[in-house]
């Protein structure tokens, strides 16, 4: 089963270009989410990390900041038992020290609830830094440091295939330990329109594409024997 990361861009831009506040380009972003992870599992994908605030995010303006915190508090609170009926654990990555208190208990919750759940595991991205997560980990290894430690310090599997929307082309902080060998594939689509079959598109171009991992093309092997 792959592991697919997909950092879900253009909520914003979708709104506006609807003449809609930008609250209701994350309304719709959420919406998408629900499609696509339900949808994961049937195109081989067995994890989903999601980018859902980065760290460089406090930056935004404090009411959209607000919004979006409030939003994630009700999304995290009304999908509890749809995960739970679709056998979907749920993780949240990041810092959880600068969030408002009244996510907490949501975030724990629907933690522990799903626990048990193994059809698909949603890790979602909150107040996350890639590189501050890699200084934490070599803080803790400081000499002893090596591949896999490192790598089960971040507590993460090494991502398959990155999906970004919106059409930008860039990490912007997200998995960079993580993603060392992924796929990328970036599409315009803005995110609130991103459904299963774009899933499914994305899902396809990873499989057309020959992953050597540094080695040389198996059939330059096979034509030198």
């Amino acid at each position: 089963m792959l592991h697919a990361a997909i950092i879900m861009d253009g909520n914003g831009r979708w709104a506006t270009a609807r003449g809609l506040p930008r609250i209701a380009g994350h309304k719709a972003g959420a919406e998408a989410l629900r499609r696509t992870v339900e949808a994961a599992p049937e195109a081989g994908i067995g994890t989903v990390t999601v980018y859902a605030f980065s760290s460089d995010n406090w930056k935004r303006p404090p009411a959209e900041v607000s919004a979006l915190m409030r939003l994630f508090h009700n999304y995290l609170r009304r999908e509890q038992e749809r995960c739970i009926e679709n056998d979907m654990r749920v993780s949240v990555i990041g810092r959880r020290d600068r969030l408002p208190r009244m996510l907490l208990p949501a975030i724990e919750g629907i933690e522990r609830a799903t626990a048990h759940c193994s059809t698909l595991h949603l890790r979602i991205a909150v107040d996350y830094s890639s590189r501050d997560a890699i200084i934490e980990a070599a803080k803790r290894l400081r000499k002893n440091a090596t591949r896999e430690s490192l790598s089960a310090l971040l507590g993460g599997p090494d991502v398959d295939l990155l999906i970004r929307t919106g059409g930008e082309q860039r990490l912007s902080d997200f998995l960079l330990w993580e993603c060392a060998y992924a796929e990328m594939v970036f599409t315009p689509r803005m995110w609130p329109d991103f459904d299963a079959s774009d899933l499914n598109a994305a899902v396809a171009e990873f499989h057309s594409r020959e992953r050597r991992f540094g080695a040389v093309p198996r059939m330059l092997v096979l034509s030198r024997k």
